[in-house]
Formats: C-alpha cells, sequence, structure tokens
C-alpha cells in the first residue's frame, strides 16, 4: 500500500492550488457577500484546466485523471471557495460521468465535449418539495407521446440551478399500468416550459446558484433518455456514490481551511505573555483537528482507490460522506472558537467556512441516511456469514 502521490497527482495539487489561491482567492469573499456565481472569465479558465472535465476522456476536451487526483482538485478548491468547490463536483460526478458511464454514444456524442470543456455547466435534480431521502417518492413524471415523453414537475434545491444548462433530471414513468419506475432524462434549459424558479438565499454556499427548476408539459425526445435505459434508480444511486466523494472531499477541504487559520492564529495570538497555542486547552483542539482531518482524508482515499480498481465503493462512500463533513464541522466549530470574538466577524473567513460545512452533513444523503446504509451493509455482511 503506497501512501505517495504519484509525480502526477502531486503537479495537480500544486497547479489546482495556485489556481485557487491566485484566482478564487480574489472572489471567495465577494462571491459569498453577494451571493452571485462565478464570472464567465472565471469559468473559461477552469474549462482550460480541465476542471470541468476532470476525469472525461481527454479525446472529449477532459483531463483523464484518476480519483485520486479528482478528491485533490475539490479538496483545493474548497479550501479556497467551498461553493465553487461544489459547483465542480456536482457538474463532474453527478452531470458528466453518468452521461459517460450510462449514456449512449449518441448522447455522448451530444454533450460530453460541451461539458468537460465547461462550455456547459450540469446539474443533477432528484430532490422534490415532499421529496428527499425518499427519492422514490418523487412526483415529477414522464409520460410517453410518440417519439417524445411529457415532462411535468418540480425540483427543489438544485446545484448550479441558476447557471446550469444541462441536467439529469429524475422522473416517474408508467411502463406499465400500475408500475412506476424512475428514469432520469439528459434535459436542456432551452427546451419550452423548463423554467428557474427562485435562487435560493442561503446560509452558506452563497457562490453557488441553489434554485427550483420546474417543467410544464416540457417535451423531452426519446434518444435523451439517459441511456435508453428504464433503470435510472440504479443509475442515480450509482451516480451519487461518486457524488459522496466529491462531497467528501469537499468538507475536507473547508476542515482543513479552518484547521490552518486556527493553527496560524494559534501561534500569533498572544494571551499572559505566550501564544494561545500554548496552552493545553487550545492545542489539544488543534491535534483533535489534525488527526481527524488526516484520519478523513485516508478514508476518502480508500474509496478513490476502489473505484479506480472497479471494484464496489458504495459502502465506502457512505461512510466518507457520512464522516468527513462531521469533522468538518467540529473543525469550524473549534476554529471558531480559537478566534474568539474574532471568529464571529464577517471580516474574517472563519465564519464562512462555519455556515459553509454544515450543509455539507445534508446534501447528497444526509449523514442519517449515510449510517442507514453503512448499517445495512453491516447486516447484510453478518446475515450472509451466519
Amino acid at each position: 500500500m503506497n501512501f505517495e502521490f504519484t509525480r502526477k497527482q502531486l503537479m495537480v495539487q500544486k497547479n489546482i492550488r495556485k489556481f485557487a489561491r491566485k484566482v478564487l482567492g480574489e472572489w471567495d469573499h465577494i462571491l459569498d457577500r453577494e451571493s452571485r456565481p462565478l464570472p464567465a472569465e472565471v469559468v473559461k479558465l477552469m474549462g482550460r484546466l480541465n476542471i470541468w472535465g476532470i476525469q472525461a476522456p481527454v479525446e472529449l476536451g477532459g483531463a483523464g485523471l484518476d480519483t485520486i487526483s479528482y478528491s485533490i482538485i475539490i479538496e483545493e478548491i474548497s479550501r479556497v471557495c467551498a461553493s465553487t468547490g461544489l459547483g465542480v463536483t456536482v457538474h463532474n460526478s453527478v452531470c458528466l460521468a453518468p452521461v459517460l458511464k450510462f449514456g449512449t454514444k449518441d448522447q455522448i456524442d451530444r454533450y460530453a465535449s460541451d461539458l468537460a470543456n465547461g462550455r456547459k455547466i450540469g446539474g443533477f435534480t432528484i430532490t422534490e418539495p415532499q421529496a428527499g431521502s425518499d427519492a422514490a417518492s418523487i412526483r415529477t413524471c414522464a409520460v410517453k407521446d410518440g417519439n417524445s415523453f411529457i415532462i411535468n414537475g418540480q425540483k427543489a434545491f438544485v446545484t448550479n440551478g441558476g447557471n446550469g444548462e444541462v441536467f439529469l433530471v429524475g422522473a416517474q414513468y408508467e411502463a406499465k399500468p400500475g408500475q412506476k419506475q424512475m428514469v432520469v432524462f439528459i434535459m436542456d434549459k432551452s427546451m419550452p416550459g423548463f423554467e428557474t424558479g427562485k435562487i435560493e438565499n442561503l446560509m452558506g454556499m452563497r457562490g453557488n446558484m441553489v434554485s427550483e427548476l420546474s417543467f410544464h408539459d416540457v417535451r423531452v425526445p426519446e434518444e435523451n433518455l439517459l441511456g435508453k435505459s428504464l433503470k435510472g434508480f440504479s443509475m442515480a444511486m450509482q451516480a451519487l456514490d461518486m457524488g459522496r466523494i466529491g462531497i467528501a472531499s469537499q468538507a475536507l477541504g473547508i476542515g482543513m481551511a479552518a484547521y490552518e487559520a486556527a493553527a496560524k492564529y494559534a501561534s500569533e495570538r498572544k494571551q499572559f505573555n505566550k501564544p494561545i497555542g500554548k496552552f493545553q486547552a487550545v492545542s489539544f483542539k488543534l491535534a483533535e483537528m489534525k488527526i481527524e482531518l488526516e484520519a478523513s482524508r485516508l478514508l476518502i482515499y480508500k474509496a478513490c482507490f476502489l473505484k479506480d480498481a472497479n471494484k464496489s465503493f458504495s459502502l465506502e462512500s457512505a461512510m466518507c460522506k457520512a464522516y468527513v463533513p462531521a469533522v468538518a464541522m467540529r473543525a469550524c466549530t473549534e476554529a471558531l472558537q480559537i478566534f474568539g470574538g474574532y471568529g464571529y466577524v464577517k471580516e474574517l473567513p472563519v465564519e464562512r467556512y462555519f455556515r459553509d460545512a454544515k450543509i455539507t452533513e445534508i446534501y447528497e444523503g444526509t449523514s442519517e441516511i449515510m449510517k442507514l446504509i453503512i448499517g445495512n451493509n453491516i447486516l447484510n455482511e453478518f446475515i450472509e456469514k451466519y
């Protein structure tokens, strides 16, 4: 087992860290304060750096990188601007990746290159006003009409919803009388009847235009049924396995930013004629943050390793999604405590880390749902054994 990065992975880390600090570092506070998306010129630059196509094939305009590199990129971006990290991981993991994995040749030809180059930003949506963790209870419906489907419904809390153009949309389809099942469509925002609802006024991740999406008799060609398959639920769950690695990596980046800020402050801030980091109460906080963040990274990388080895990683992705956001939340809470009153003011980024971290425990499967998945895996394992 090798714990060292390859030369390529080190180069990726170096280049993305430089980009994040130099470019995103000029925008992170502005995006949060004004609740606005990245400027178009930054989005284009990210396209040139292959950030919108991290694991897409090189021939389609992507970087063709492994999943460890993917995690590195999301962590480095999220250390500086978590809302940008969110947009990048959702675009890559639950929009572009499923198109590449499940899409027909025609679907890949029509969509993959534009997504990989960032000419179009993508998203993924199952959640509805009355359906969150219970994905099977969605009400958005698809009705077959000749060579098309007519889609009606509403989606909620759609990452990249305000600025995205291509979305994978889950809907219920009654293939046989009385037998409904989830299917997934590739939908363009330009389709008549496809409307963007309100942009949510969020506590954190304010640089991502999370929105409602609504569909009013949207006619979707049959060739836009993902993979031309009716196994939409299975495809969606597999996509979320990858998405959870990305969200865990995002949470790790936020936690690392809080930890590094707290460690720096603890070494500079003096009380009673010595740095506050010399006091056991503070040094123990930093030690616990360091331990948990390092454990988080290893848990994420195990899931990445299994994915790249073409082995099942559903359990491991659930484990890192359950654990790492909780670690990030603790790190941000303790960092704010170390900063004292200064941690509570908006001029410093610690309060933003705190606000950004919380949602990582909720989206792409709550921590409670992750524990249900893990618990079911444990029971199934022991039932098979005994």
